[in-house]
């Protein structure tokens, strides 16, 4: 079967989309809110075409320059996802059309990063990549874990920007396509952004924690500015609290930030209590779990927090902060996640998008530091956006996994519940 990867003739803020969303605006009518009614159609674009045939559309971006010897965020992470899913023969070289790779994508622009973090912060990071290059690795977060190399600005530019163009590219796949949810073709491709450095501890003002740029705060405000859809939830199941996001959204009231993490794990932020500020005010919910926490509480945080979270805020697209480190055999936490736990959430979300706002979703990769646990579990994932049958059993180990904390987690989701009012 012919290879089926897509190359995009323009990305992410582009000429190309720009172009689009120049054409809908002039053809669509607003009714009540930012619901929209278009009578102009790209039915017949060879582009939507490709895009509205598949089932997952994903890119690539593995920083193959930015590495440390010995750093558990090596560059080996996003190689052994793409090897697991070739051996699954989950990719376009299997599948066809119904997996598409995105290939050629343009990196992000310093603009496109000022959308979120300071200029003075990108404009430093580029010029020390002067420095890098002299003494090959430097540390950028004072004496903190995030390091650069030589290509550390480059690639972490062409992260961000894969992740713009599945935005695009999700969006584009609905012909006629209407903010309003109820208006859209209900089971467009699911995005993944296969991409690092991760980004969801970078604050405003500069990296943190592995991380460069929000990649997913980057995309929320494209996706805002581009296409015009105005509320964006999203979700972060990282292990670790994604600071960075919160930060970034903490006052605004059209992105809303949900965060499940281990209580007391790096950064230390990301308290219950944490719920927004001014206008942003209750539009950010941070769910702090105990450690030995796993499959069976994270079904019920999603159907008693996450799923009314997202009924009342009604998004009008859902972005995922993918950590794959609450994995019970990820070396930097202690949560009791397995393979089974990430394709259950992936379905699910999946589906909570599908009947909130018309099957928009992306999901960006965060951690995930064992190797063969991360690979499994995005592998799975992509069954999951595909409607199939999953295959956790044949990698999960129930034997090693203990009783899980019910009284603790029942207890914080019903206090984040009553903070919420929920």
């Amino acid at each position: 079967m012919e290879l089926q990867t897509f190359r995009l003739p323009y990305f992410a803020g582009c000429r190309y989309f720009q172009r689009r969303s120049i054409l809908r605006r002039q053809f669509c009518t607003k009714r009540s809110g930012f619901s929209i009614s278009c009578s102009y159609s790209l039915d017949k674009d060879p582009l939507i075409e490709k895009l509205t045939d598949a089932r997952v559309i994903y890119s690539v971006a593995p920083a193959m320059g930015h590495n440390q010897e010995a750093h558990p965020e090596s560059y080996l992470r996003v190689p052994a996802i793409v090897s697991a899913l070739e051996k699954a023969e989950l990719t376009s070289k299997f599948r066809g059309s119904e997996i598409i790779e995105l290939q050629d994508f343009k990196p992000a622009s310093p603009d496109d990063i000022a959308n979120v973090h300071s200029k003075a912060y990108v404009a430093g990071l580029e010029k020390a990549m002067d420095q890098a290059s002299e003494q090959g690795i430097i540390y950028i977060e004072g004496s903190g874990p995030t390091y650069a190399t030589a290509t550390t600005f480059q690639e972490s530019l062409v992260a961000a920007g894969a992740g713009l163009a599945l935005i695009d590219s999700v969006v584009m796949s609905q012909p006629g396509m209407l903010v309003a949810a109820s208006n859209c073709s209900q089971n467009p491709p699911t995005g993944f952004a296969l991409i690092r450095p991760p980004g969801h501890h970078a604050i405003p003002k500069g990296p943190m924690g592995f991380c460069v740029f929000g990649n997913v705060a980057i995309a929320a405000r494209h996706a805002q500015l581009v296409h015009g859809l105005k509320r964006v939830f999203i979700v972060d199941f990282d292990v670790h609290h994604g600071n960075g996001t919160n930060d970034a959204f903490y006052d605004d009231p059209d992105i809303y930030f949900l965060s499940t993490h281990q209580d007391g794990s790096y950064p230390g932020t990301g308290k219950i209590d944490e719920i927004g500020h001014g206008d942003g005010e209750g539009t950010t919910l941070n769910l702090p779990l105990p450690g030995g926490s796993g499959d069976i509480s994270m079904r019920t945080v999603f159907d008693e927090v996450i799923v009314p979270s997202a009924q009342r805020f009604k998004p009008d697209i859902i972005l995922v902060s993918a950590g794959y480190d609450a994995h019970v055999l990820d070396p930097l936490g202690s949560l009791q996640f397995t393979t089974g736990t990430y394709y259950t959430l992936a379905s699910n979300i999946k589906e909570l998008a599908k009947d909130l706002c018309g099957g928009r979703c992306v999901f960006f990769l965060e951690g995930g530091y064992n190797l063969d646990s991360l690979s499994y579990s995005v592998t799975d994932s992509f069954r999951a956006f595909l409607g199939e049958k999953s295959l956790a059993s044949e990698f999960d180990n129930p034997a090693i996994l203990y009783e899980e904390p019910s009284t603790k987690v029942k207890q914080a989701i019903q206090r984040v519940k009553h903070i919420h009012s929920l």
